[in-house]
């Protein structure tokens, strides 16, 4: 065998086996036993029915304050505020919720431990947020 024919056979492949692999990775997935004839009509039945609602968009920093409220109920509110401060430094959009962040975690932290405990995890991150929400939760006003 020549170079000549063996860098045609190489080129052939080259070409033609992509298009078999992915040949045969769209029949392997079609072929499987839970894809039923009948699911083209169950998909568009599923996908029609909410056409006009539309998936409601989370603010960047509800989502981070309802992560951050997850962290301090499974572990605790210092790990908490620790992921807090990373988040703002590593977004610094985030910096002007960071306050009100700061404060629910207070909340729920004195909700959690109670105010003695709560305020033990008080640290300087947001100002002193963390430890205005405890206190405010402490002494029962919600207001500010």
């Amino acid at each position: 065998m020549t170079q000549t024919a063996a860098r045609r056979i190489g080129r052939t492949l080259a070409l033609v086996l992509p298009v078999v692999l992915v040949l045969s990775g769209t029949l392997a997935v079609t072929s499987v036993p839970w894809a039923n004839r009948s699911t083209e009509s169950q998909m568009l039945t599923a996908s029609s029915q909410n056409v006009s609602v539309r998936a409601a968009s989370r603010a960047p920093h509800d989502v981070l304050r309802e992560k951050l409220l997850t962290d301090l109920q499974q572990k605790d509110p210092g790990v908490a505020l620790t992921n807090l401060q990373r988040a703002v430094e590593g977004r610094p959009s985030l910096a002007r919720h960071c306050m009100t962040i700061a404060r629910d975690l207070g909340r729920a932290a004195v909700a959690r431990y109670g105010p003695t405990r709560a305020q033990s995890f008080s640290r300087p991150v947001c100002d002193t947020s963390f430890a205005t929400g405890v206190s405010q939760q402490a002494q029962g006003n919600w207001g500010s």
